[in-house]
């Protein structure tokens, strides 16, 4: 089996401090995507640059202490992209592509729009910008896993308030509509669904009123891919036992290649 995870950290020198990599040295994975580093390549020590068994590949936010993404891998990637190619994005450290001989995986993590109009805007600019990205992608040939913090929840199955939600960003109806396009026009599957169709699935929970405790979750992290990997994901499983981040870790596994 090929084991991917996605993880937001919310801090890599954080989650390192919580046992982020002393759990993931039990995990067998063989992918591993990470988002909001929050830290520069001078930041990072031996253990969480390459961790034990692990080739590290990261694309840092210029501004420090902010986004970022990264990917681990067992096997050491044929290539690596940095970005989007657009500037404006690219300084913020979000994509972080990764060509294996049989699949690209792609660790994203999508601007937040929840602490301003301004920031929404940037979210919804992202969002026009990645489509055709994700077109180009999808007809490209390969097999993708995109692996992430997609900063919005897709249905109402997937956020535990969603009625107080609509006019909240990660569930504004334009930001869902985008998603529903990404999975009906273009094709992409949203794997964890393709197995778990059960509510009160979550995978962050806000630091305020108790969420954690009481379960008032959304689910915005995904791996959302090309169907035919999509096909032969076989288990999946989002990680609670411990709390490494406001984010939960995200399991699948896939009856692929490696």
């Amino acid at each position: 089996m090929l084991r991917i995870i996605t993880s937001n950290l919310n801090g890599i020198r954080s989650a390192a401090s919580k046992g982020f990599y002393g759990w993931l040295e039990t995990q067998n994975a063989d992918i591993v995507c990470v988002q909001e580093l929050k830290a520069q390549a001078s930041d990072l020590r031996p253990e969480t640059r390459n961790p034990n068994g692990y080739h590290g590949f990261f694309h840092y936010a210029e501004k420090k202490g902010y986004s970022g993404v990264g990917i681990y891998a067992k096997s050491a990637p044929d290539k690596i992209q940095e970005g989007v190619g657009i500037q404006e994005f690219d300084m913020e450290g979000r994509y972080l592509r990764a060509d294996f001989p049989n699949l690209s995986v792609i660790s994203l993590y999508l601007p937040s729009g929840s602490s301003s109009e301004e920031r929404q805007a940037v979210k919804f600019k992202f969002m026009d910008y990645f489509y055709p990205i994700l077109k180009d992608l999808k007809e490209c040939g390969r097999e993708i896993v995109f692996c992430g913090d997609w900063n919005i929840a897709h249905k109402e199955i997937d956020l535990k308030n969603w009625r107080g939600n609509r006019k909240n960003s990660g569930f504004l109806p334009e930001e869902r509509h985008w998603l529903s396009k990404v999975f009906d026009e273009l094709g992409f599957v949203d794997v964890f669904r393709k197995l778990n169709i059960e509510p009160e699935q979550y995978t962050w929970w806000s630091n305020r009123g108790r969420a954690w405790a009481k379960n008032v979750g959304w689910r915005i992290d995904y791996h959302i891919a090309t169907p035919g990997i999509a096909e032969r994901a076989r288990a999946v499983s989002i990680y609670k036992a411990e709390r490494f981040s406001d984010h939960a870790p995200l399991i699948i596994d896939y009856d692929y290649p490696k």
